[in-house]
């Protein structure tokens, strides 16, 4: 997107510049080969700024990556599966999220991505998880349980010598699948992410009309809802409040 507004930029300037300057600077006298040299100006300089960016976007991605890798070895995890032996070194918070991006996905028929959630994280479509509205909270005996059905899964695939995928960079940035310290702006963050997909699948199945919906069903919804306001009116007080970490939840 950059490098097409570049384009575009810089071709109004040196059509600009013709009208203005003359067309001298591009050779003379005026040939096809003078407009190819202007017509090269915009796409030289779009192609280096769109190019510079993702090269700049591409190091400091390759960067990031090997900084989780290294912390993930420090924790003696595999960097390529980290849920390999457990999911203590995910939060709760983050595989309500994790679980929330698996149901959305199974939503919308993306099974191919869905079996890496299943064969990495434990999820099954049976899980007594529920969202949209959310049926479970971080941090509670529910998500207890869960995390506990979630990790004996995992074992028994370890038993059977089932090798999960390798989980690398595009996973990361499209479903946030590498572990995170859980710091307030970083907790704010996954909180609203996996709200965001509750009250959007609420809305798909329910609508707004509230005629059929049980007593119960209206009180989850209405607390996502209600959340997920508080989230995004209170985020900019919070998000200052930065470096404050939470313990780790879940078992060693």
């Amino acid at each position: 997107m950059l490098g097409f507004t570049v384009v575009l930029g810089v071709g109004a300037l040196v059509l600009a510049s013709g009208f203005f300057f003359g067309t001298g600077w591009a050779g003379t006298p005026p040939s096809p080969w003078t407009a190819l040299t202007a017509a090269a100006v915009p796409v030289a300089a779009g192609t280096m700024a769109g190019g510079g960016l993702f090269l700049r976007e591409r190091i400091r991605n390759t960067r990031w990556r090997g900084s989780v890798e290294l912390a993930l070895a420090n924790e003696g995890l595999d960097p390529d599966h980290p849920a390999r032996d457990g999911l203590s070194a995910y939060y709760d918070t983050q595989l309500v999220l994790l679980r929330s991006e698996y149901e959305y996905l199974r939503i919308h028929e993306a099974n191919r991505t869905a079996r890496i959630f299943e064969e990495s994280f434990g999820f099954t479509p049976e899980d007594p998880f529920e969202t949209g509205p959310l049926n479970v909270s971080p941090d509670t005996e529910a998500m207890r349980r869960l995390r506990e059905r979630w990790e004996r899964r995992l074992a028994m695939r370890r038993e059977r010598g089932m090798e999960a995928p390798i989980l690398g960079l595009r996973e990361d940035l499209a479903y946030r699948v590498f572990p995170r310290e859980m710091t307030v702006p970083m907790e704010l963050s996954v909180r609203g992410a996996y709200l965001t997909i509750s009250c959007e699948l609420s809305r798909r199945r329910y609508g707004r009309n509230r005629e059929g919906q049980t007593e119960v069903l209206q009180k989850k919804i209405e607390r996502d809802l209600a959340e997920y306001a508080a989230l995004t009116q209170d985020r900019s007080r919070e998000v200052s409040r930065r470096g404050v970490r939470r313990e780790r939840p879940g078992p060693r």
